[in-house]
């Protein structure tokens, strides 16, 4: 009899969240998704089955609850997706400091936060830890100047989990920075090149390909390594 698999979504009341949780809950997955506002669920309540628990990734009382609930729980999947834009226009001369602060703390500085506090939690020897990244967040990628800033918080984020990868010293966890592709989302843009079900399925894919190899890997959707 196959072991029903687990994962926790961070970040899922829409967008590539949500569709995570869709995926998993097509194919058979236990699932905790976290919102910041479990009245306003979003897409999320519709999805049969999932636990909900509140989280805003940038107050750390938060983040010290959910994981206090969360005590004693194994997980093959821990999914950190929240992120976001930024300010825009993302003009270095008129941007305020305090949206600069927030951009970097939501995308780069409290998704550590959350895997500093649930990478013991994933399952030894074949559990995932992925972050959603970014492509841009290569420092080799000419594209996206208009939105410099968000760019510099993937690279910021990409450079923050290979401090903690290298900090938490677990060589049995595979641990991924993952570009979804360029995708149909609030974000994304309608002009984007692919739907939610297409990213999203491929992650899953890539994520199942990876259980059990241990060690950090910046993929996108298709599995294709990419550049730091």
């Amino acid at each position: 009899m196959t072991v029903q698999k687990t994962a926790l979504i961070i970040g899922a009341s829409r967008g590539l969240g949500l569709g995570l949780v869709q995926r998993l809950h097509e194919d058979g997955w236990s699932i905790v998704a976290t919102v910041r506002d479990p009245q306003k669920p979003g897409g999320l309540g519709e999805v049969a089955g999932v636990r909900i628990e509140r989280l805003e990734m940038n107050d750390t009382a938060q983040l010290d609850g959910l994981k206090q609930r969360l005590q004693g729980e194994v997980f093959d999947l821990v999914f950190v997706n929240a992120g976001v834009m930024g300010p825009l226009p993302q003009d270095l001369e008129s941007v305020q400091v305090q949206a600069v602060g927030e951009l970097f703390m939501t995308n780069a500085v409290a998704p550590i936060r959350v895997a500093r506090r649930l990478a013991g939690q994933v399952r030894q020897g074949s559990g995932v830890l992925a972050f959603m990244s970014s492509i841009l967040g290569s420092v080799t990628i000419p594209d996206g100047g208009e939105i410099c800033l968000y760019k510099a918080s993937k690279a910021a984020l990409n450079s923050m989990i290979n401090s903690f990868v290298v900090d938490l010293q677990r060589p049995d966890l595979s641990v991924l920075a993952m570009h979804p592709g360029w995708v149909k989302t609030d974000m994304g843009g309608e002009n984007a090149e692919i739907d939610i079900f297409t990213s999203t399925r491929g992650m899953l894919d890539q994520i199942n390909a990876q259980r059990g190899k241990g060690g950090l890997r910046f993929i996108n959707y298709k599995g294709e390594a990419l550049t730091w």
